[in-house]
């Protein structure tokens, strides 16, 4: 069974912007002669690599709820110029929209077990995404999404 892990999408907004700012720095790096691959930075390094690359995702929670997640495809440990250890968490560039859930603020990443992760849309959910994203953010406030 695949593992997942759960983190706040700080600085964005909405899914949609999460998506600009991804095709954003995949452009950027190809301009650089790099690979257009999405990295994401932590601190901290999963001590569970194998179970998170074997179908598992990165659920992002932006304005208080899990809205979205992308595919795990590699964990890259390395050693920062002050000698700190991190690691590139790669991920495949497409989000999935996911059901709301709702999440507390937090500090860094969590695993978060297949059981406990939101299902993706599906079709009669999709058309809740046709609303902007202000009015979606009010609904689940109000716990009607």
């Amino acid at each position: 069974m695949s593992l997942n892990l759960i983190k706040l999408c700080v600085g964005c907004d909405s899914v949609e912007e999460l998506e600009e700012w991804i095709a954003f720095r995949l452009q950027e790096r190809q301009r650089n002669g790099e690979p257009a691959e999405q990295l994401h930075t932590t601190r901290m390094v999963p001590t569970k690599a194998p179970e998170l690359t074997d179908g598992g995702s990165l659920y992002w929670v932006i304005k208080g709820n899990v809205q979205c997640r992308q595919r795990l495809l590699e964990v890259r440990p390395f050693t920062d110029a002050e000698g700190t250890s991190r690691c590139h968490l790669v991920l495949e560039p497409r989000v999935f929209r996911t059901v709301w859930q709702p999440r507390r603020a937090f500090q860094g990443w969590r695993y978060l077990k297949a059981e406990d992760a939101p299902a993706d849309l599906g079709k009669r959910e999709k058309a809740v995404m046709e609303m902007p994203s202000k009015l979606r953010q009010e609904l689940a406030e109000l716990g009607l999404l």
